[in-house]
């Protein structure tokens, strides 16, 4: 699997300030490891939450730490794990994440031996992932528009959903990867804004055994976009006709390709095993500051197998007093960005009429 350092945060632009913090940066060039901050929290009656992620410097997630895997410090002075009660909490009181698996069905696919497997694969990679992100299965072939093939939903719905790739008949049997492509952006966009979560983050993951045939949307207008979406995107290219550099292009945080169909199943599982290292590579650290008034430089540190990382804010703890639960689930204040400018279709991404 290749994948790049840059991570692209996923569809939310924080508004720090609301919430008392103040925004310093992350750790220095010479650390190992990146804690990038991407929303905090300070309120009455001293609770200090931070919600952040900690990769690699290649962009590899770090997954799997506990609250002890950290040290606060405040205006550089350590703050005891006793006196503070650092904890980590359920992301989910602050963030969803949202992932859309877009599986290529077109003529090539669909007409092979293969589809039991994908099928099989797709409901595999449904199954794992869920546990940590709201997933949908949708399909393209050479039409403008994409096929909703189960929505964002869970538990047996969800697989039963992904067993309708077995009958699925494509209504043009061409290859409108980049058309696809954008249309599942739209499609994740307007999920993400019916949230009603504090912070939202999506992604996008693309299974195709070839290239774009359908010409409906230029390699330079699919790029403009995905330069412009914040969206993670993971591709997954399986057959002879899969063009290696361009997949590794589109795919901005991994591209898992292979020559060898009889891989399909093996490429998903990698697929969901990265998908299940990135949902964990979250973190909301709360706990309960010794500050009761001014501004304070707040630095969390961490260290893993001989890397250290580190990251920095401000807080302003005026009113701050005792009885704080660390527990308590953060005030994050967001806004969300502009719509996407995608223009390859006015109509909307199929989800009622069936090509099966």
């Amino acid at each position: 699997m290749s994948s790049r350092p840059r991570l692209r945060h996923l569809a939310v632009v924080m508004s720090i300030s609301s919430a008392g913090a103040l925004p310093l940066g992350c750790g220095g060039s010479n650390e190992s490891l990146r804690l990038t901050m991407l929303n905090a929290s300070a309120r009455r009656p001293s609770n200090v939450a931070v919600y952040f992620t900690v990769d690699t410097p290649d962009g590899e997630p770090v997954p799997g730490l506990t609250a002890e895997s950290f040290r606060i410090y405040e205006d550089e002075q350590p703050v005891s794990v006793a006196d503070s009660s650092q904890t980590i909490l359920n992301p989910e009181v602050a963030a969803e994440h949202y992932t859309l698996l877009l599986v290529d069905m077109s003529g090539s696919v669909s007409e092979s031996d293969d589809v039991p497997v994908i099928t099989q694969s797709v409901q595999a990679f449904a199954d794992r992932v869920q546990k940590f992100q709201k997933v949908a299965i949708y399909a393209f072939d050479g039409s403008p528009r994409i096929h909703e093939i189960a929505g964002f939903s869970a538990g047996a719905s969800l697989s039963s959903g992904a067993a309708r790739l077995d009958s699925f008949r494509p209504r043009d049997p061409s290859t409108n990867l980049n058309g696809a492509i954008l249309e599942a952006f739209k499609v994740l966009d307007r999920r993400l804004r019916q949230s009603r979560a504090p912070l939202v983050f999506g992604t996008l993951v693309i299974f195709t055994d070839g290239t774009d045939r359908a010409g409906r949307v230029t390699r330079d207008q699919l790029h403009e976009q995905l330069d412009q979406v914040e969206l993670d995107v993971l591709v997954i290219g399986v057959g002879d006709e899969v063009d290696p550099g361009e997949l590794d292009a589109i795919g901005r945080n991994g591209a898992i390709i292979s020559k060898d169909r009889n891989q399909i199943a093996a490429s998903f599982e990698d697929a969901a095993a990265r998908m299940e290292a990135m949902s964990r590579r979250y973190y909301l650290l709360g706990y309960c500051s010794p500050a009761r008034a001014g501004e304070h430089e707040v630095r969390i540190e961490t260290e893993v197998g001989g890397r250290s990382g580190s990251l920095s804010y401000r807080f302003r703890a005026d009113g701050f007093g005792p009885n704080c639960d660390p527990n308590r689930p953060p005030s994050f204040n967001v806004r969300r960005p502009p719509p996407p400018s995608t223009e390859q279709s006015s109509e909307p991404a199929d989800s009622g009429r069936r090509p099966w």
